[in-house]
């Protein structure tokens, strides 16, 4: 019955379309002009099949209509849930959130589409789009880098479970890219402290930067402002030990250079530390072999 009604009401559409002019209502026709009435344009959105909402939602995207897009695969999400179109058109929106700059929309999508459809094809580009949706959002290194973190576990995540997929170079790059402003944050604090001579915070920063982001650019700078920050409290024997793994892994490095200078104008030179200590296990980390 409900079918037959709808076909009647579809009818009755066409025929109002047809007659209608100028700036008569067709809702007046349908359903006798009452202020209450369904607006027929409505209900012909509601009633259009997935594949064509979903076809209209990629014709939108290409050309560059995101927010028309959008509308098209969230009615493709209301009216046909859980279908293999809804599945589509969600990680659709993802993306054409994405692309609108609506990075918290793009990255609930994404989290929402491997909520519900963990194991399928799209799964790894929901995933990265999350990542990217995070990466985008990366602040300035003098600000806070919760986002950066975000974006590293994000794409992470792609490279651990997606390993063969097409985005997991580019999500590698992208995990290189954020843990180097993570550690760039490291030394920015680290900096902040031995300016003031809170030696002891600064230590703890630049030891973060090695054992923590040890493949980062950032390592070189670490080493030699620890070198600076033991010289400062008189342990000369950490300073020398920071210094020996400073050279011995980047001894062209003008950070080298500057820490060699200083030990020297104290008559002291780098000098490895135990072969259990602290300044062994760096030297590991950088080679790769902690």
């Amino acid at each position: 019955m409900r079918s037959m009604s709808m076909r009647a009401s579809f009818v009755r559409l066409s025929i109002c379309l047809a007659a209608a002019v100028g700036a008569t209502t067709l809702s007046g026709c349908l359903f006798g002009g009452g202020k209450d009435d369904v607006d027929p344009l409505a209900l012909a959105a509601q009633t259009e099949p997935a594949d064509q909402l979903y076809n209209q939602g990629l014709a939108n995207l290409e050309g560059g209509r995101l927010g028309e897009a959008t509308k098209k695969f969230d009615a493709i999400d209301r009216q046909y849930p859980y279908s293999e179109w809804a599945r589509k058109a969600l990680v659709m929106r993802a993306f054409a959130s994405y692309r609108n700059g609506d990075y918290d929309t793009a990255v609930t999508s994404s989290k929402r589409y491997l909520a519900t459809y963990p194991g399928t094809s799209e799964a790894a580009y929901a995933q990265y789009i999350q990542g990217l949706a995070y990466f985008r959002r990366i602040p300035d290194v003098t600000r806070d880098q919760r986002d950066t973190a975000r974006a590293v576990a994000a794409m992470q995540e792609v490279v651990d479970r997606y390993p063969d997929s097409e985005y997991a170079e580019d999500a590698r790059s992208k995990v290189r890219v954020a843990r180097d402003q993570l550690a760039g944050k490291e030394m920015q604090v680290g900096r902040y402290y031995l300016e003031r001579r809170e030696y002891l915070a600064s230590i703890n920063r630049f030891k973060t930067v090695i054992e923590t982001y040890p493949n980062t650019r950032h390592v070189e700078e670490a080493l030699s402002r620890l070198t600076e920050a033991y010289y400062a409290m008189g342990l000369t024997q950490e300073a020398q030990a920071s210094a020996s793994v400073l050279g011995q892994n980047f001894p062209d490095s003008q950070w080298y250079k500057d820490s060699y200078a200083l030990l020297e104008s104290k008559g002291l030179k780098p000098q490895a530390g135990g072969s259990d200590s602290w300044f062994a296990k760096a030297a590991g980390l950088i080679t790769g072999r902690g």
